[in-house]
C-alpha cells in the first residue's frame, strides 16, 4: 500500500482549482518495491508559443527535502488564485510559459531518502564526470546503492526521474529563445544560496556574462535580499550534476539561451534555531516549526516571481556587444 504523499495531495487540488488555466500530465510513473507507483508530473500554464519565453519551477529532487517541493507548489497556488482575479497576470502569460514539476522524487519522499526508491540520488546521476577532485562521498560514488551520494552503475541508463526531467526540460524550456530553470533544494549551510553551473568543473559556463546580469538586476530590483549569487563549483564539486548536463545540452544551440539555476535554502540556520530538529531526520532539511516554514515559503516567492518577470522581459536586460563583454569581465572578477 502506498504512503500517502500530503505534497501531492496538495498538488492534486491545485490543478482541480486552476482547471480552466493548467495543463498537467504525467511524464513517468515511480514503482515502489511494496506495489503501487507514484506519478511525477509536470503543470503547464501561459503561452505555448515556442516563440516566447519560459520558466521552470523543479522540487522534490531529494526526497528529504520536502521544503523545496512546498516552496514550488506554493507558488504553484499563488498563481492559481491570482488567475482569479489579476488581470496583469493574464497579460504577462500572454508572452511567457510557466512549467511546474513540484516533485521530482515521489518515492524517496514517501521513504523519507535523499535518493530514489533504488538508491540513486538524483542529482549525482547525469552522465557527466567532474574533471577535478570532487570530496569524498558527497562528490558521487559507484561503489554501493546502501552508501549516500550514489551516481548509479556505469553505463546504465540515468533514472526514470531524471529522464522524466529532461524531456520536460527539453520540450519545454530548451526549445526557446531563452528559458531559466529553478531546481529548488535545502540543506547546505545557514544561508541561502542561488547556484549557477557548472558542479563538475571550475571553468566558468559559456553564458556567464547573462547569469551575472541576471543577478546585477535582481540585487537591483531587491536590494535587501540575503542571497548569496555563485557558482556551484565556488563551494565543492561533484560527479552527475543533472544541471550541468542539461546545461551542456542546451548551450550547444547557438540560437537559445537556457540558464538554470539551483535555489539552496540554509537548512543550519532552521537547526541552530531549534537545535532539536538535528534529532530528526527530516529536521536537518526542513523548518519544522509551522511559523518558521510559513516564513519560509513566504519569502521565497519574491524570487519565483521575479525569475518569471525577468523571463518575459530577458530582451531588455540581456547585455549584448561590449556590455556582454564588461558584464564578463565583473563576472570573472567577482566569482573567479
Amino acid at each position: 500500500m502506498l504512503t500517502e504523499l500530503p505534497e501531492l495531495a496538495a498538488l492534486q487540488r491545485i490543478v482541480e482549482l486552476g482547471a480552466a488555466h493548467l495543463q498537467c500530465r504525467t511524464v513517468c510513473e515511480v514503482e515502489m518495491a511494496g506495489g503501487g507507483a507514484y506519478p511525477v508530473q509536470v503543470v503547464t500554464l501561459g503561452n505555448p508559443d515556442p516563440a516566447v519565453p519560459a520558466v521552470g519551477f523543479f522540487g522534490g529532487v531529494h526526497g528529504l527535502e520536502r521544503i523545496g517541493a512546498e516552496v514550488v507548489l506554493a507558488h504553484l497556488h499563488s498563481l492559481v488564485m491570482r488567475m482569479q482575479w489579476d488581470s496583469t497576470l493574464h497579460r504577462q502569460l500572454e508572452s511567457l510559459r510557466l512549467v511546474f514539476m513540484p516533485l521530482v522524487n515521489p518515492g524517496g519522499m514517501a521513504m523519507g531518502t535523499r535518493a530514489n526508491p533504488r538508491g540513486v540520488d538524483l542529482m549525482r546521476n547525469a552522465p557527466v564526470q567532474a574533471l577535478e577532485q570532487v570530496p569524498f562521498l558527497v562528490g558521487g560514488q559507484r561503489w554501493s546503492a546502501r552508501l549516500p551520494w550514489f551516481q548509479g552503475w556505469e553505463h546504465e541508463p540515468m533514472e526514470a526521474e531524471n529522464r522524466a526531467v529532461c524531456e520536460v526540460v527539453q520540450q519545454e524550456l530548451q526549445s526557446r529563445p531563452f528559458s531559466l530553470a529553478l531546481d529548488c533544494h535545502s540543506g547546505f549551510g545557514a544561508t541561502d544560496r542561488i547556484w549557477i553551473p557548472y558542479a563538475h568543473t571550475r571553468a566558468p559556463i559559456r553564458h556567464l556574462a547573462e547569469v551575472h546580469a541576471l543577478k546585477t538586476i535582481f540585487s537591483r530590483s531587491l536590494s535587501q535580499h540575503r542571497y548569496i549569487f555563485e557558482p556551484q563549483s565556488l563551494q565543492y564539486l561533484a560527479h552527475g550534476d543533472l544541471w550541468d548536463y542539461l546545461y551542456q545540452q542546451g548551450s550547444a544551440r547557438a540560437d537559445a539561451i537556457f540558464l538554470p539555476l539551483t535555489l539552496e535554502m540554509g537548512s543550519w540556520l532552521w537547526v541552530k534555531k531549534n537545535p532539536r530538529q538535528l534529532f530528526s531526520r527530516h529536521g536537518i532539511f526542513n523548518p519544522l516549526i509551522a511559523h518558521r516554514q510559513q516564513r519560509v515559503l513566504r519569502q521565497h516567492q519574491m524570487l519565483l516571481d521575479f525569475l518569471s518577470r525577468a523571463a518575459s522581459s530577458y530582451q531588455r536586460w540581456l547585455p549584448q556587444g561590449e556590455a556582454r563583454e564588461a558584464q564578463h569581465a565583473m563576472a570573472l572578477q567577482d566569482w573567479y
